[in-house]
């Protein structure tokens, strides 16, 4: 495994985008086995090069550029994803509103019967059963 090491001083590695071309890649293969359709176990293959290229790349800039692009594209979708599993987790002991004034999502426990929910931002008040 040293010849392994002194191969990969110098050069890029892994980051999030080839992880993620990597799981395309399985993803396109897999669907492409199962349905049989030959162009998507094609198309698989295509990640899994572009992956392989960014890895043992020596352009080390040019691919934390790449990288650093992926990560602001995908950030507002790791976001809301995190956002809906919080939500799905919090769902047994709490009940979730929007305001009616400033569209906030409020959290309150649930089962407290009748309550009034006061919005920390725009110190709206409403009614509502949790």
């Amino acid at each position: 495994m040293d010849w392994l090491r002194k191969f990969m001083i110098g050069r890029y590695g892994q980051d999030q985008l080839s992880i993620f071309l990597f799981v395309i890649s399985i993803v396109l293969t897999l669907s492409g086995q199962f349905t049989g359709i030959s162009l998507l176990i094609i198309l698989g293959y295509v990640p899994i090069f572009i992956g392989f290229y960014r890895m043992f790349s020596k352009d080390i800039q040019k691919r934390r550029m790449e990288n650093y692009k992926f990560s602001i594209f995908i950030s507002p979708l790791y976001s809301k994803l995190t956002q809906v599993k919080n939500r799905i987790e919090g769902s047994k002991t709490h009940k979730y509103f929007k305001c009616q004034q400033c569209n906030t999502t409020l959290r309150v426990h649930k089962n407290k019967g009748k309550i009034v929910v006061t919005c920390p931002k725009c110190k709206g008040k409403f009614t509502k059963t949790t």
